[in-house]
Order: structure tokens, then C-alpha cells, then sequence
């Protein structure tokens, strides 16, 4: 992918110069475009997926991290992004979160714009147990936070992704699963989809700015539509059988 976009960025360049009459030709037209292979997405099983909240549920050390996880796995938003929200960016009227920043991976406390245009989007809130806990989250005490991070140290800064990724390796190790953060998000896309969820809407949760990349990345997951033309088929013959007969009966 990489070398993708830095052989397109040459070819704009020198097809720039030579409009520009800096070089006579284009050397970037006898050098062939790599072509993207993108493999299979791994995903979590179900099974996976209830070692992994039970052990978030009942360890002592990890359950302060299971509203975290349960969010990157309803709302497919990258890590970096989840760290970032604040709770100005939820509106529980509406149920959906609007994801404006990320935060670097570094230790400090540096955030950034999403890595593309489309990455400023709004995502749902589907579940009413997502929106429960997020306002259990909000109220604490006596205290009701509508400012600062949703996901943060006792003063007030925004957790760590290396805190995070340390913590979710023992959390792996305990619930018997060998699988990286990212999976949470390649969970959410290709549950989304085979829900006959439009590919559109999930490219735009996941904030991609080409439906091409989903389509390339969770085009495997789509349901096929064998079945269902079988059924519209079937369906129209049985009515024009009914059909048939009805007129046969009045004849």
C-alpha cells in the first residue's frame, strides 16, 4: 500500500514537471503500479469474544478496561480515536459520537486529525447497553462530567495506548486468545455487513475514504445473494401459479 501511494505521488510530480517543461518525458510510465493484495481479515470468534469479557468482567486488574474494549467492538472506531473522545463529542439525544481527533500512540499527550477527511464522522450508538454505560461512566459520585476525556488517568489526561496494548496482551494470555487490538474494528466491519448492513454507511463508520477499501478489506464478509434471488424467483412463480389457477377456476 505504501509503495502504491508513493508511485502515485512520483507519477503526479514528474507529470507536473513535464507540463511545466522540466523534463522532456515521464520516467514514472516504464515503472508498472504494484498491485494491493489485501488479505483476510482475522476476526473474533464468539467464543473468543466471551473468554475475553469474561475475564474484563470478573479480573480484579482488567474490568476498569471492559467498557473500553466493549466500545471498540460496537463502534469499530480505531484505538487511537477511542482514546481521544470526549464527552462533548457524545450526544445521548441523538446516540451517536462524533470522532473529531486521534491520539498519537506515543506516551505524551499529542492528538492529531483522523488519517483522512472522512475519518471526522459520526457513529451510532446501536446498543442501549452502550449508551447505559457510558452514562453510568459520565455520572460518578456526585459529579456528572461534561468536559474531558471519556477514557482517562485520575488528572484528567488521556490514557496511553501502550498502557492500553500492555493490558490487553495479559489480557489475551488469560482468556486464551492470540489476536491484536485492530481485531475489535475487522470484528465490528464484517458483523456489520453480514447484517446486510450498505457497504456505504459501514465505510463511513469506519471512517475510510473509499468505499473501495472496504469493498477490498470485507467484501468476503458480505452475504451472497444466491438465496435470495432464489426466493424472489420462487416467489414470483408461486404468484403467477396462483394467478393461473385463479384465472382457470373463473374460466
Amino acid at each position: 500500500s505504501s509503495i502504491s501511494k508513493i508511485h502515485k505521488l512520483l507519477f503526479a510530480a514528474y507529470k507536473k514537471a513535464v507540463a511545466l517543461r522540466m523534463v522532456q518525458y515521464n520516467p514514472m510510465q516504464a515503472v508498472e503500479p504494484v498491485k494491493i493484495k489485501y488479505k483476510e481479515m482475522s476476526v473474533f470468534s464468539f467464543s473468543e469474544l466471551i473468554r475475553i469479557f469474561r475475564v474484563l468482567r470478573t479480573n480484579k486488574y482488567y474490568k476498569k478496561y471492559y467498557t473500553l474494549f466493549y466500545l471498540l467492538l460496537v463502534l469499530g472506531c480505531r484505538i487511537g480515536e477511542l482514546l481521544a473522545i470526549k464527552w462533548e463529542d457524545i450526544d445521548f439525544d441523538k446516540r451517536e459520537i462524533c470522532i473529531q481527533r486521534a491520539k498519537d500512540s506515543g506516551t505524551g499527550q499529542v492528538f492529531h486529525d483522523p488519517k483522512t477527511k472522512a475519518g471526522i464522522r459520526y457513529i451510532p450508538i446501536v446498543y442501549d447497553a452502550c449508551i447505559n454505560r457510558l452514562k453510568a461512566m459520565q455520572t460518578s459520585g456526585k459529579i456528572t462530567y461534561i468536559n474531558g476525556f471519556v477514557f482517562c488517568t485520575e488528572s484528567g489526561k488521556a490514557l496511553n495506548y501502550g498502557n492500553i496494548r500492555r493490558a490487553w496482551l495479559k489480557i489475551c494470555e488469560l482468556a486464551g486468545v492470540n489476536k491484536n487490538i485492530h481485531t475489535f474494528r475487522h470484528t465490528f466491519a464484517t458483523a456489520a455487513l453480514t447484517k446486510d448492513i450498505p457497504i456505504l454507511e459501514v465505510s463511513r463508520c469506519l471512517g475510510h475514504a473509499d468505499a473501495n477499501t472496504t469493498l477490498k478489506m470485507y467484501g468476503h464478509a458480505m452475504p451472497g445473494f444466491n438465496r435470495h434471488i432464489i426466493d424472489l424467483f420462487q416467489k414470483k412463480k408461486s404468484k403467477s401459479a396462483t394467478k393461473t389457477a385463479t384465472i382457470n377456476q373463473q374460466s
